[in-house]
C-alpha cells in the first residue's frame, strides 16, 4: 500500500503517437489535508475512492489505498467534494519496463501537462523519453489536491 512515483513536466505532445490508450478523468477531493487526502475519481465509467498519506521528504513515496466503486456512487460523491474538481485526459505510454501516465489538464489547469511514473523500487532506473522534461517530484504545487485549490491558471497571478 505504498506508492512509489516520480513526476515530470512534458516538453512536447510526441507521446500521443505512442499512447496505448487514453481516458477522460474527473476527480475531486473530499479532503485535501497534507497528512491525508481523500479523492473521488471517475475514469470513463469506473469510479474510485482513494486515500493517500503524506509523502516522504523527497516526495517519492507515500501511503495509498484505492478501491473501485460504482460510477453512480463516484458521481454522487463528486457532487459533495471540495471546490476545484479536476478534469484531465490521461494517455498511457509504455517506455522500457514502465508505464508512463501523461495527464493533459483542462479547465482552470489548461496548459499543464504532467507525466507520472510508478515504480516498484525507489532506486529503479527510468529510461526517459525525449519528451519528458524537468522533474517535479516532491513539489506540492503539482499535486492534484493542490491543483484543485490553486490551479495552474492562478500561478501567474502570484
Amino acid at each position: 500500500m505504498i506508492e512509489i512515483e516520480r513526476k515530470f513536466l512534458v516538453r512536447s505532445r510526441a507521446y500521443r503517437d505512442k499512447a496505448e490508450k487514453k481516458e477522460e478523468i474527473i476527480q475531486g477531493f473530499l479532503n485535501t489535508h497534507p497528512d491525508r487526502t481523500v479523492r473521488i475519481r471517475l475514469s470513463g465509467e469506473q469510479g474510485f475512492l482513494t486515500v493517500k498519506g503524506r509523502t516522504d521528504a523527497e516526495g517519492i513515496t507515500r501511503f495509498e489505498w484505492e478501491r473501485e466503486i460504482p460510477a453512480t456512487e463516484a458521481r454522487a460523491l463528486l457532487e459533495i467534494c471540495e471546490p476545484g474538481v479536476i478534469r484531465k485526459v490521461r494517455y498511457f505510454v509504455r517506455s522500457d519496463s514502465h508505464l508512463i501516465e501523461i495527464d493533459e489538464f483542462g479547465g482552470a489547469n489548461e496548459g499543464l501537462v504532467i507525466a507520472e511514473i510508478e515504480m516498484q523500487e525507489i532506486d529503479e532506473i527510468i529510461v526517459k523519453p525525449d519528451w519528458l522534461g524537468e522533474e517535479v517530484t516532491g513539489d506540492p504545487k503539482y499535486y492534484n489536491s493542490q491543483l484543485s485549490k490553486k490551479p495552474y491558471s492562478a500561478w501567474k497571478e502570484t
